[in-house]
């Protein structure tokens, strides 16, 4: 079957965001200049307006594009998970429903172009700062983010849910900062110490150290003192250095 060719305005819209996408992962959603997406896609500036409209408009169709896909089939893997299991998923199971999808949507984008890498995007859009992003996430993730928390407080029900809430979000943004800067093949060589790996082992190592994050003991009093007195050596010599430049 002869493969059907995209139409010029097709190929246009497609090197628009594929632009978008290298420069989001390797800059950051802020520091990504319009000219910058234009000059990398060979187009003009009349085009983007024509295609999309401006910058966010731009970036929100390559979110949905990327990210819809993975929050359907995450959601679908969750479901068959809990319809073939006696009782509520554990937490190693249901990190390992969160990270399988992006996985296999990784191994989809190994296709020579230049600055694509799934995992990267991904973790450039869990770690960025941008209040637009931030937004986004909170607009269309919340759904699915409320879907997988209610999982997740029947995996761990003796903690808190203020707690569990603070924990998830610290867990997924830790990761996602590695998953931001390194490719995929590089963070399997790192994880397997140079020997070839299987999706499955990265996955488990990835996921025994963030479920360790999840799963920690509650801060007691002793470490509260401790961390304190630490802080107040600190403050000391902060004044002491300040006196003896003065």
């Amino acid at each position: 079957m002869v493969a059907k060719k995209l139409s010029a305005p097709n190929v246009t819209k497609t090197r628009l965001l594929e632009a978008t996408e290298a420069l989001f992962i390797k800059f950051g959603y802020d520091a990504v200049l319009l000219r910058q997406i234009t000059e990398r896609a060979k187009v003009n500036l009349a085009a983007v307006n024509y295609h999309f409209g401006d910058k966010d408009s731009l970036m929100t169709a390559l979110l949905m594009q990327r990210l819809g896909p993975l929050n359907d089939q995450r959601l679908e893997l969750l479901a068959k998970c809990e319809e073939q299991s006696d009782g509520p998923l554990d937490c190693e199971t249901l990190l390992g429903v969160l990270f399988a999808p992006a996985m296999g949507l990784e191994r989809s984008d190994e296709s020579g172009i230049e600055g694509r890498s799934f995992i990267r995007f991904l973790g450039r859009v869990y770690s960025d700062t941008s209040p637009f992003i931030q937004e986004y996430l909170k607009e269309h993730y919340q759904p699915v983010f409320e879907r997988f928390f209610k999982a997740f407080a029947l995996a761990l029900p003796d903690l808190p849910r203020n707690e569990l809430g603070v924990r998830l979000q610290f867990a997924l943004k830790a990761i996602s900062g590695v998953m931001a800067g390194t490719e995929l093949r590089l963070l399997m060589q790192a994880m397997s110490l140079g020997r070839p790996a299987t999706d499955a082992e990265v996955m488990a190592k990835l996921i025994s150290l963030v479920s360790a994050a999840i799963r920690a003991p509650m801060q007691d009093p002793e470490s509260e003192q401790a961390l304190e007195k630490v802080l107040n050596t600190q403050r000391l010599i902060r004044q002491q250095g300040s006196h003896g430049a003065s």
